[in-house]
This record gives C-alpha cells, structure tokens and sequence, in this order.
C-alpha cells in the first residue's frame, strides 16, 4: 500500500479505486515501520469508501486491527447523506476511561497497598461473565437506566451532580431508545452493572509521578504524588449483544441501499433510514449503561477506600476528573474544506479532545480544554492529556485512546511461557490482583506500545498536550 509522509508526525494513503477520501495516520516513524505490512491500514483506506464520509479516514498512533475499523480510527460522516456503521463503534459500546483523584499521598498510604487492593478486588466483580456488585435490576429499571444513563445512579444515591459535571455528555445521551435494545440484550446486562468485565477492562492504583502543565494539573486536582483510581470499562453483555443485533440487521440492509464496500465487516445503513436510526437508539442505550455502569464502580472505589483506610468521605476527597468514551459514535459540528458541517463523527479507540472554549465542555474544564485519559499498560505509566486546537482543525477533535497493542492475544500467552508476570509486576512496584492468569499473559505490558511514544506524537502534531504522568502501584484485572 502506497503511504506517503507528510510531515514528522502525519502519514497519507492517497485516494485510489473507490475510496472517497484519502486515509491519515499520525504516527512516529518507529510506529509506521511497525505497523506497514499490518492489515490495520487497509482497514483505513477501507473505511474511506463510506458514503458520506467527510475530509479523511483517521487513524490514531495507537492504532491495531480490528473489527471492520481499525482500533484507533476516527471517521466523520455527514449527518444526513452519509452513513452510521456499527463497526466504527465497536463491541464494546462506550468502553470508556475515568480518573478520579483524592486527598491522598502515595507516601502516607503506601503501606495500605496490598489491603486496599486486596478489598476493591472483593467489591468490584472482574473476569467473563462477571455479576454481583449490584442487586439484578428489572426490566423496568433497565429501560429507565438505559434512558437516564448517568441520571439513574444520581437518583438512586450512587453519583453526586459533580459526577455527572465531570462526565462527556453529562453521562447520557438523549437520544436513547430503551425500545431498541433486545430482550437478550437487557438480560445479558441486568446482573452486570458495577462489574468490570475482563480482557483490557482493569481498574488502577496510582499515583502523580510528573506533571507537564502545572496549572492544568493543579485546576485538575493532580499534584504530585497525589493518589490516583483509573477505572476502563464498558457497557459489558449489553452492549456486545446490542451490537451483535445491529450487524446482523444492518448488514441485510446494505443491498436495499444498494451499498458496496471492500469489506463485509463495515456494514452500515444511512443515518437517516430506519434501521440507522435504530442502531444510534439503541447505541446510545448501550452507552448510557455504560456510564452507570463507571459510575457504580466509583461509587463501590469511595466506599473501599474509606472502610479500608478508616478515614471518612470528606478526608478522602476522592472527586472525578473526568470520564471518555472512546467506543462511540457522536453527532457534532466540525469545519471541513473551510464550511462548518454536522456530522457523525465515530470514534473506536479514539477519544474526543475537546480544545480549550469549546461550548460543549462543563464550566470546570472550559477553560483549559478537555481532559483526556490515556491508560497505558499494567506496568509502566498512563497520561493525562488535555485536547488541543489541532484537534478541532485536523482530527473532528479527536486523539488516541491507548498503548494500543503490539501482540495478539494469542502471541502475548505464548510470549509469557515460562515467566513469572506476577514477580516481574510486583519488582516494578506494581501489586496485582486477577480472575485468570491468562488474562494477565494476553495484557503483559510487552504486548503493548509504550504509551509515551503514542502521547508524544500526539502531542508533536498539536493534536493534544500531556499534563500529567500516572505510575500505577496496584492493579485489578479480569
């Protein structure tokens, strides 16, 4: 595949045969000569045969194969000629970060490691299948949490108003149909939420180690050495089976819409007919259980730390950073050629990164832009970025989600025979407390980038800027 460089941190896939807009890939050089011969960047010009696709088919330093859409892809489509496909998306419907910080110091607590890990593993269900931290809710509260997203846990005593402040989109979107979602669908996810689920699901333990922007990091609460709870999760059963539904019908679709496209996995309908508008319902159904879901977990972390620690809700101080989506599919106005647009801009393994003003963003944050959290492997270090002007110009305000991976799964397991990944944590001074060892094999920090190279580009292209280094120091896993 033809790629040209067009400056230190941008990559080009010209636009050939049928693809509408060319592809971009910001990466380092390292990362390119990596990933050249990886099938991630056919899937790029692949998704650049979209109808309606707007300016350039994205890729993100993080990017992998994956589903249809690489993972670290970001497409725009217009709002109403273009098309919406579930791909783009992903499985994982609104898999999302969030970070909170505390009153705490690593160095006053750092002797509680152990019991503190020892008790959010016992609160919080982890691992395939997971279910428990909450009692199974009915149908009925299942279609009001899937409408209410965020709003549900805060009416239910489980998230403060500054929760939901500090949440992309307040922690629901509005355009949720509890009808779209499926019977299986709501019964895979009715014993599932406050579970983190399994495979790069975790939450983690750490502490400020450097900061980049000091007065960002201090309006943010990070001083250094600060305590810190990073929390990935998704929309768990929900979610995988909602998506499963919608490919399947709209996949049927595509010949009555007389859509052709190099691959099968990018099934997509338009966004204005009625299996479009469907999906997007039940999408963002599927979110607003995520949501709850995060939610629900920060509400079961508080509670750990402060039985645990003996202290009360007020010396813990623990309050939310901010929470992403990064598996999502949003409707937003960009400028494109010059002519500001409304498009849908899909985001799998990409996170929105808001400039500084942008009127979306909560009155806390406005002013410096929107924090975006970059969790890295289980043994080196995760990041605080912040959004930058170049994202509103060249990515539809987008940047990377992750390390993004280097091994499959099944490479990562062979890879770890006969190494002691438990010993090699605990000498990086990191505890870990896990369902499965093969989960720990598949998620080993080699089978992943090192996520200061993926931030570093993004923050050489002016796409977003780093505040923050993360060390973690305990880890929970699936």
């Amino acid at each position: 595949m033809e790629l040209k460089q067009v400056n230190e941190f941008l990559w080009e896939i010209p636009r050939t045969g049928g693809m509408r807009v060319p592809g971009r890939i910001y990466a380092s050089k390292r990362i390119i000569d990596d990933i050249r011969d990886d099938p991630c960047l056919e899937q790029v010009a692949n998704v650049a045969h979209l109808p309606g696709i707007a300016g350039y088919s994205l890729a993100m330093p993080d990017i992998h194969w994956g589903y249809g859409f690489p993972i670290g892809g970001v497409a725009a489509t217009d709002a109403e000629e273009g098309v919406i496909s579930p791909g783009g998306v992903g499985y994982d419907i609104n898999c999302g970060v969030r970070l909170l910080r505390s009153n705490l110091t690593y160095s006053a607590i750092a002797n509680r490691a152990e019991a503190l890990a020892d008790a959010l593993f016992a609160a919080i269900p982890a691992g395939v299948g997971s279910e428990g931290a909450i009692p199974a809710l009915d149908l009925t509260e299942m279609r009001q949490l899937a409408r209410d997203g965020a709003d549900w846990a805060l009416r239910q005593g489980y998230a403060t108003r500054a929760d939901l402040d500090h949440t992309e989109e307040n922690g629901r979107l509005a355009m949720a149909d509890p009808d779209a979602i499926s019977a299986e669908a709501y019964a895979r996810g009715r014993r599932q939420l406050g579970t983190l689920g399994s495979g790069n699901h975790f939450l983690e333990l750490g502490r400020v180690d450097q900061i980049f922007l000091p007065a960002e990091a201090e309006r943010l609460g990070l001083g250094l050495d600060t305590v810190t709870v990073i929390i990935h999760s998704g929309s768990r059963g929900l979610g995988h089976q909602t998506c499963d539904d919608y490919l399947r019908t709209i996949g049927k679709a595509m010949e009555r819409y007389a859509i052709k496209l190099p691959d099968r996995q990018l099934a997509c309908a338009p966004i204005l007919s009625p299996e479009g508008q469907e999906y997007l319902g039940a999408m963002a159904a599927a979110a607003n259980f995520a949501w709850c879901n995060r939610q629900m977990m920060t509400h079961l972390t508080r509670r750990v730390f402060m039985e645990t620690l003996g202290i009360s809700e007020r010396d813990l101080g623990m309050t939310l950073v901010y929470d992403v989506c990064h598996n999502i599919a949003k409707f937003e106005d960009h400028v494109v050629g010059g002519r500001r647009r409304r498009l849908c801009v899909h985001r799998k393994g990409a996170t929105r990164a808001f400039a500084a003003g942008h009127p979306a963003l909560p009155d806390a944050v406005r002013a410096i832009g929107q924090p975006v959290l970059i969790p890295g492997d289980m043994g080196r270090y995760s990041y605080v970025l912040i959004g930058a002007q170049g994202a509103m110009r060249e990515t539809f305000g987008s940047t990377c989600h992750g390390a993004g991976r280097v091994m499959s799964r099944a490479r990562a397991k062979k890879e770890a025979r006969g190494r002691d990944l438990i010993e090699e944590l605990r000498a990086a001074g990191v505890t870990i407390r896990y369902q499965g060892r093969a989960t720990v094999a598949e998620e080993m920090p080699a089978a992943y980038k090192d996520v200061a190279d993926v931030v570093a580009v993004m923050e050489g292209a002016g796409i977003s800027r780093r505040v923050a280094r993360l060390k973690p120091f305990a880890v929970i896993k699936g």
